[in-house]
């Protein structure tokens, strides 16, 4: 048995008790390692009064906080499978996830009527000296069950075994040097209902014995304040966050920052104007990586070869392989279309790919049957185009599909083309990615109205905003007469990236 997620829990509560696991910036609450493992028994202990066995799902429904950090290692204690949902997603989109998982029980704020199956417990964050309750199951067992729009259509379940968890926990940590070590202040602002802030954020800080400092949201001004009050070593990030830090006065970012001793960024490219400005205000590099939900999440990272390249993510991970393969599955280029201006790749490359990825970190397949998980031999194709240079480190540069990628949420374009589209005054919409210097890639929407008919671009926007993320919303609409398509009628979405 490889063990469960909450192992590494337990085994930080016996070997540092006293020192410190997690500071929640916003609940300002303090909790050693001992409080921490006290507290996620007590809430274990809840859940089984409440009829939770092995295997059944649990959706939480919290923000980044240290109520996140008990309650998702008192899930996978108890042996359940913990379905993370955004607290700040609207009804249309967490509740079809809650009713896919078949969860029957929710952790967080009562979120207004449910269905009568569905109970909602309020979450446990003081310790009250609760019996130890024995981690159930492990290894191949199901501990997490993350929603993504993946590669193929809608959201569906990535099913994260507590294998996948910890083994990519473990590759992170054979870094030299490591994301996270031992008396490190991690500084995790992303959500970490996402595999981004989960994995690398929390499970890595918990693995290493590191303290995690906890924030509910990203603030530049409040993220420095939190940094330098709490000697902060590592930060933990995306391109918006290091965006909005290399806006401020450099000397502010570098006096704030002035215990930091490692920045990395991933869920988007970083552009590198963004890149010279924290270096000039810091004196370091932000090393970049490339992951997946589907890989729990990190495949890789330019820490591998331990400098900040731009433009580059980097090489696999130790313990991660990495191929590009054609459409079929074989080693070998993707076909390209001489038409699309998007196929015209760099000539000093191997040739461009599908990527695949193999290593023990990757998932069991989608809920609920572990369809389209990784092939008879280990490989899963991951649906990114991309290419490796000279040196061996991998760029990306498209995707095989049309996925939309902000902030490293996926946002496919069918569903914020069927919101727009049951507009009356619609005729023909289309939805594709656009590079944005905060978000890395941003939602824009081209509408053909139809003759006559007057719509506005607020309009759009307020009526998907009414039905979807924040994320998927788009940042542009225009308005065109037509859409561009090929002659066998194909939507050319890179022209609308134009």
């Amino acid at each position: 048995m490889v063990g469960n997620v909450a192992d590494l829990l337990s085994a930080r509560a016996k070997e540092r008790p006293g020192a410190t696991a997690l500071v929640d910036t916003v609940a300002d609450t303090t909790l050693t390692w001992a409080e921490l493992d006290t507290a996620v028994n007590a809430q274990a202990r809840l859940l089984l009064d409440a009829g939770v066995s092995a295997g059944d799902p649990v959706a939480l429904r919290l923000p980044t906080s240290a109520a996140f950090a008990v309650t998702f290692f008192a899930v996978v204690r108890a042996g359940a499978v913990a379905v993370p949902l955004s607290p700040q997603a609207p009804e249309g989109e967490w509740r079809p996830v809650l009713a896919d998982s078949g969860a029957r029980l929710l952790v967080g704020a009562d979120p207004g009527e449910l269905s009568e199956d569905v109970r909602v417990l309020e979450p446990v964050v003081e310790p009250d000296g609760a019996e130890p309750v024995p981690a159930a199951g492990g290894d191949e067992d199901v501990a997490a069950l993350f929603y993504t729009s993946g590669t193929t259509g809608p959201a569906r379940g990535v099913m994260l075994s507590h294998r996948a968890l910890l083994a990519n926990v473990d590759q992170l940590r054979e870094l030299n040097p490591p994301v996270a070590d031992q008396g490190d202040r991690v500084f995790v602002a992303i959500p970490l209902h996402h595999i981004y802030g989960l994995g690398p954020g929390l499970l890595n800080a918990v693995s290493a014995g590191a303290t995690a400092v906890l924030a509910q949201r990203f603030d530049a001004d409040k993220a420095l304040a939190a940094c330098a009050a709490h000697r902060v070593t590592v930060i933990i990030g995306v391109p918006a966050m290091y965006t909005e830090l290399a806006s401020l006065p450099a000397d502010d970012v570098g006096e704030s920052l002035s215990t930091v001793r490692l920045l990395v960024s991933g869920a988007a490219p970083l552009h590198p104007k963004v890149l010279a400005a924290i270096r000039g205000a810091t004196g370091l590099g932000v090393y970049e990586g490339y992951g997946l939900t589907e890989a729990a999440p990190v495949v890789t990272s330019t820490l591998v070869t331990g400098y900040a390249k731009p433009g580059s993510v980097g090489r696999p991970l130790p313990g991660v392989e990495l191929r590009l393969v054609d459409s079929d599955g074989s080693p070998g280029p993707v076909p390209l279309d001489p038409a699309d201006p998007a196929d015209a790749f760099a000539d000093d490359s191997g040739g461009t790919g599908l990527v695949a990825v193999r290593g023990d970190n990757l998932f069991s397949g989608y809920w609920p049957d572990g369809a389209y998980g990784p092939d008879a031999e280990g490989w899963f194709r991951t649906g990114d185009v991309g290419f490796i240079d000279t040196d061996g480190d991998l760029h990306l540069v498209d995707r095989a599909n049309d996925l939309v990628i902000v902030n490293g949420f996926n946002v496919f374009p069918h569903e914020v083309e069927e919101v727009i589209g049951a507009l009356p005054e619609v005729a023909e919409v289309a939805v594709a990615g656009v590079l944005d210097e905060r978000t890395g890639e941003a939602v824009k929407a081209v509408v053909v109205p139809k003759p006559g008919a007057s719509l506005s671009e607020q309009q759009v926007v307020d009526a998907c905003a009414a039905r979807l993320a924040g994320y998927k919303v788009p940042r542009t609409v225009e308005f065109a007469e037509q859409l561009p398509h090929s002659s066998t009628g194909k939507l050319r979405r890179v022209r609308l990236r134009e």
